[in-house]
């Protein structure tokens, strides 16, 4: 019986760190799309749930280079991010509804340093950290893909 009573109380006691181990995991499985940012494609994962929007990219070792994450918001507000628990150098691109680069922010692993939009926005992309620099792609540049509207 004290076997039993002390296994219970184990298992009482492990239960509620089952939700906390599993945020401390990347995320995968989130809906994917291109996007293209002149001749360059980018496989981007979607965040467009407060859920998918808080974890992020944080909890990834690494990257693939043609990889990024779109954060799809519903209303176009100042849009702030910060990289806590995240391990990886990122740049923030703060995304006009056209898909506009409003403007780009490079941010540090681990930082709880805010980056944020320039204007009101309802997309932000992030990327590993040099990837617009090292294509030359600049705030200004309009990325095109299936979320952005085109045309008038």
């Amino acid at each position: 019986m004290n076997f039993l009573l002390r296994a219970l109380s184990t298992l009482a006691f492990l239960a509620p760190m089952g939700p906390l181990m599993a945020q401390e995991q990347a995320q995968t499985g989130l809906p994917r799309t291109t996007l293209s940012a002149g001749f360059h494609q980018l496989e981007v994962q979607i965040a467009s749930t407060p859920a998918q929007q808080a974890t992020g990219l944080m909890h990834r070792a690494e990257m693939p280079q043609h990889e990024g994450m779109l954060f799809i918001f519903p209303e176009a507000k100042q849009q702030c991010f910060w990289m806590k628990n995240t391990l990886i150098p990122l740049t923030a691109a703060f995304v006009a509804d056209d898909g506009t680069v409003v403007n780009l922010q490079d941010m540090q692993p681990h930082s709880t340093q805010s980056h944020c939009s320039a204007k009101p926005v309802r997309f932000v992309l992030e990327v590993n950290q040099g990837w617009f620099k090292q294509k030359g792609l600049k705030a200004g540049l309009r990325l095109a893909g299936p979320p952005f509207k085109t045309g008038g």
